[in-house]
């Protein structure tokens, strides 16, 4: 039997912003519970290089990848079931700022799930954009 096709959606937002701050700001851990309620519900513990975070899919780890000049923030979220999801997540210049692209992938989702965290990180980016426009 074959493994069924994992189905990915690029969501994206225009920030007002210079593409450096919307960088930093989403890379910093402490901020997490700003604007990422899909990903972080509270603060964020750090053990080593990996963070911790309370989820709606229940304890979470995350690891990003290393600060870069590139806007890259990938990062792997370790699901309460063991599955490591990569999740590829840019900060692009714009001609109004920049654009924050999330790729959301159904990894262990029902359609159903999928098109509801597709819409969470719609409003986390949305929430993002809020606060750096502010």
């Amino acid at each position: 039997m074959s493994k069924p096709v994992v189905r990915s959606r690029h969501v994206a937002r225009v920030v007002r912003c210079a593409p450096r701050r919307v960088y930093e700001f989403a890379a910093d851990p402490d901020n997490l519970p700003q604007w990422a309620a899909g990903l972080a519900r509270s603060e964020v513990r750090r053990v080593g290089d990996t963070l911790v975070a309370e989820s709606p899919m229940g304890e979470v780890t995350v690891r990003f990848v290393g600060a870069n000049d590139y806007g890259v923030l990938d990062h792997e979220v370790t699901l309460p079931s063991g599955t490591i999801v990569h999740n590829p997540m840019r900060v692009l210049p714009h001609p109004d700022g920049a654009e924050i692209v999330f790729t959301v992938r159904q990894i262990e989702l029902t359609d159903d799930e999928f098109d509801r965290d597709t819409g969470m990180v719609e409003e986390d980016l949305a929430r993002l954009a809020a606060l750096l426009e502010s």
